[in-house]
């Protein structure tokens, strides 16, 4: 590999990079590397939000003041959408599916008429967009942005009075990531490189994150094999994420799909022995698939975050020199124990 290019370039100046949706938890992640690294951050949110950044109100639907932020602008990185930690009943999916797109034409709109708009804009976009691909032996197959065939036709429009038909049927996942990124890139934004940010699940040691909630189980005894454990976990550390997002910024040759997940997604089985080994939590007992659909109604949420396979890799990442600090998931894991112990 070429190790210059593998390096994160810095800018000779500070950036002024704008997070419409940047409140969650891979917000958080970027705006606090961001910083560190001595760039101006804002921070577009809905609510009420204390941070070390700025954060301007936006609803995600209307122009408004916050518009003169994304002026001048360098980078805009827009990771807005309903948390899709939640049951899956027509209303939610509905709003999920809402959330992402309108928030995305909003910006398309705003940036096309904005005098000197971002320089690049990076959109969120989910590594579940892909179709899952098996072998002759019914394994899966890994899935890169040039071999991965994208899902969501699974999902048909219905003649029947209900008009959420469609969004109660498999490929709802699929569905949401194929029409973001379409919203995305039908913005007229012809002064503006854009990027899509196909994200594998992002851990970070965090309060409310995917990782907390995997070690809460893992802590309590329960962190064995969910479901069969064959199903494929594609992950990321968010280190990883923020140096991955920082090296597509710094790189203008590059655009288009980018899967920002480790080159090495596992097994459910082998993922969950990781954790416990990296908690040293010998043993954990197991969550047959009918425990965890039965769980997921009294939590409010969906069985399908943790039993869907998804096994996606970072072709275009890796084929661009980005060199990843954590490539495997038990080093990874160790990492974000040790963070997580220190802050207790």
């Amino acid at each position: 590999m070429d190790t210059i290019a593998a390096v994160t370039l810095r800018p000779l100046r500070p950036l002024r990079i704008v997070l419409p949706g940047g409140s969650g938890q891979v917000g958080q992640a970027l705006a606090r590397h961001f910083t560190e690294c001595g760039h101006q951050v804002t921070v577009l949110t809905r609510g009420p939000y204390t941070a070390p950044w700025l954060s301007v109100h936006w609803d995600g639907e209307n122009a408004g003041p916050w518009t003169e932020y994304l002026e001048g602008a360098d980078v805009c990185i827009n990771l807005a959408g309903r948390n899709v930690n939640c049951r899956y009943d027509a209303a939610r999916r509905q709003a999920i599916y809402d959330s992402r797109i309108r928030a995305t034409r909003l910006l398309g709109r705003v940036i096309a008429g904005l005098a000197e708009p971002p320089r690049v804009w990076m959109n969120a976009s989910a590594a579940t967009i892909y179709s899952r691909a098996l072998d002759d032996n019914g394994a899966d197959l890994p899935l890169d942005e040039a071999t991965g065939e994208l899902g969501g036709d699974e999902l048909t429009t219905s003649t029947a009075p209900s008009a959420n038909r469609w969004l109660q049927r498999r490929g709802f996942a699929a569905r949401v990531a194929r029409d973001w990124e379409a919203a995305f890139f039908a913005a007229e934004t012809v002064r503006t490189r854009k990027v899509v940010l196909r994200s594998a699940v992002v851990l970070g040691p965090v309060p409310g994150s995917a990782f907390a909630v995997l070690s809460h189980l893992v802590r309590l005894g329960l962190g064995g094999t969910q479901g069969n454990g064959r199903q494929f976990v594609s992950w990321i550390h968010e280190t990883d994420y923020a140096r991955a997002v920082e090296f597509l910024i710094a790189h203008e040759e590059l655009d288009g799909p980018f899967n920002l997940a480790a080159p090495n997604p596992l097994p459910n089985r082998e993922f969950m022995a990781a954790l416990r080994w990296a908690w040293d939590v010998p043993n954990g007992l197991p969550a047959p698939s009918l425990a965890i659909k039965l769980g997921a109604i009294f939590l409010r949420t969906e069985p399908e975050l943790v039993l869907q396979s998804c096994r996606a890799v970072p072709g275009r990442l890796l084929d661009a020199g980005f060199d990843f600090q954590f490539p495997q998931w038990p080093e990874a894991a160790e990492d974000l124990v040790r963070q997580w112990k220190n802050r207790e």
